[in-house]
């Protein structure tokens, strides 16, 4: 049985989700895994998305206040595991309905080139590419996306 929960980053499932997000990407960054995860950091986020599948954490996703207007969609992680399974988009779909209900207007997002299968599903869940923004402008690695709620 599947089951979303909201919660917060100091919610214990997701720091260990995290935990197994950043060592996945420290293999795929590489060199610049450093550069990235300075900006992953847990502090400030409020809002969490988990979910479940019997009672077991395998993905999550969080969103942090970019500006008045728009949230910046972070940390999604599904557990190799339960990868193929959809449990992403879920987990995406939730933290849409949550920012629409927080009156975001839209998310932003930045990805890297070596997560093909991640720039698969925000194209597919109708995100757009932007022109890198803020820290991620220049970075060859980085690339940005944004949906509009509204």
């Amino acid at each position: 049985m599947l089951q979303l929960k909201r919660t917060n980053a100091a919610d214990r499932d997701f720091a260990e989700m995290v935990k197994a997000l950043d060592a996945d990407l420290a293999l795929r960054d590489g060199e610049e895994h450093a550069f990235y995860d300075q900006f992953n950091k847990l502090d400030s986020i409020k809002h969490v998305v988990i979910l479940y599948d019997a009672h077991e954490a395998v993905a999550c996703g969080a969103l942090k206040k970019y500006d008045g207007t728009t949230v910046e969609v972070k940390r999604m992680y599904t557990s190799p595991a339960s990868r193929g399974r959809g449990f992403a988009g879920k987990i995406l779909e939730e933290l849409e309905l949550w920012a629409s209900k927080l009156l975001f207007d839209r998310c932003i997002l930045e990805t890297g080139m070596k997560q093909p299968e991640a720039i698969g599903l925000y194209q597919k869940s109708g995100y757009r590419i932007i022109p890198n923004y803020g820290q991620y402008i220049g970075k060859e690695n980085s690339i940005c996306f944004e949906k509009k709620l509204k």
